[in-house]
């Protein structure tokens, strides 16, 4: 078995990441998905522990005094990942999915260098914003925001190890995972001892 690694999705909001990682989840038993705390309201049909772990403000300082992978504030929220969850999965062998902004996904970085960075593109910031405003969960202010922000992100791109454009959904679900499956194969995440049984 090779070694287990984190995985990051990032990309701007309304691209698909939550419906893309959802897909991978379902399609694959070895991967585990962390579920962020956030001091952001819930949205309709959210759930608590599974959507998000939702905190107050003084709660999310406590979580920043060494139980964060990583945190940042992102459309006026703080958001962050739980660090015994990951590092508990990582240790099961099972690699970990983390949706996360790209703040986020340079921290996870320098935590976990063996992790695997994945940028969602949008077919085209025409697309994005239709995709936004389709969802009808924020107001004009809060859009235009948004895609202020997405042409900020999508800068950060080049940083990513891959890229994928969600433009057809299965498409995009098929590339992710042909993405982990190679990963998972990289000469690097077999145990040392590994090609010791070949006579090496």
């Amino acid at each position: 078995m090779t070694k287990a690694f984190p995985i990051v999705i990032s990309g701007p909001s309304g691209v698909g990441k939550t419906t893309l990682v959802n897909g991978i989840i379902a399609r694959d038993p070895q991967l585990r998905e962390s579920v962020s705390a956030t001091t952001r309201p819930p949205r309709d049909g959210e759930v608590e522990g599974e959507s998000y772990v939702f905190v107050s403000d003084k709660q999310f300082d406590k979580l920043k005094r060494g139980k964060l992978i990583e945190w940042a504030e992102v459309h006026d929220h703080l958001y962050g990942t739980p660090r015994e969850f990951v590092e508990g999965e990582l240790a099961k062998g099972l690699d970990v999915v983390l949706n996360i902004d790209v703040q986020g996904g340079a921290s996870v970085k320098k935590c976990f260098p063996e992790a695997v960075l994945i940028f969602i593109l949008p077919p085209s910031f025409k697309v994005l914003d239709g995709r936004v405003r389709g969802r009808g969960t924020d107001y004009a202010k809060e859009i235009k925001k948004r895609m202020k922000n997405a042409r900020r992100e999508v800068t950060f791109a080049p940083a990513y190890d891959y890229i994928v454009v969600n433009d057809q959904m299965e498409d995009a679900v098929s590339a992710l995972r042909a993405i982990i499956e190679s990963e998972r194969r990289r000469q690097t995440r077999y145990p040392e001892d590994y090609f010791d049984r070949f006579g090496r």
